[in-house]
């Protein structure tokens, strides 16, 4: 995959920023779909109204695992927290605090290197693409 085409998925990463709350919810969505069963965990927290109408809640922290290196997105009062960690058979070795921004640019290199590698990964960042 090209610099170009890397570029192009951060940016379609990055299109539902504005809105905190949607963004974590569609980036999730669309990860859950797209990646292999477990690379993707998803917490959630409901209140009250929404256990009592039977809704989902709100997505509080994501975890994406690609490889050795997990990426992490968590709920810190109003933001977003990123954290990009190698990981080794479960064991975390090393653990780094990030901005969205580089979150997303990590998180599309990563999508990148897997798509070279997997067909269905291609898949996901096509889908992200369009």
């Amino acid at each position: 995959m090209s610099d170009g085409e890397v570029e192009l998925l951060a940016a379609a990463l990055r299109r539902d920023g504005a809105d905190l709350d949607l963004y974590v919810t569609v980036l999730s969505v669309h990860l859950a779909d797209a990646l292999p069963p477990g690379a993707v965990r998803i917490e959630r927290r409901r209140s009250v109204a929404q256990r009592l109408a039977g809704r989902e809640g709100s997505v509080a922290a994501l975890d994406v695992a690609l490889g050795e290196q997990r990426l992490s997105l968590r709920r810190d009062r109003g933001r977003l927290a990123g954290e990009i960690c190698h990981e080794v058979r479960g064991i975390v070795l090393s653990r780094r605090p990030v901005e969205l921004d580089e979150w997303i640019d990590v998180l599309a290199r990563s999508l990148a290197a897997a798509a070279a590698s997997r067909a269905r990964a291609r898949e996901a960042v096509e889908r992200f693409l369009a």
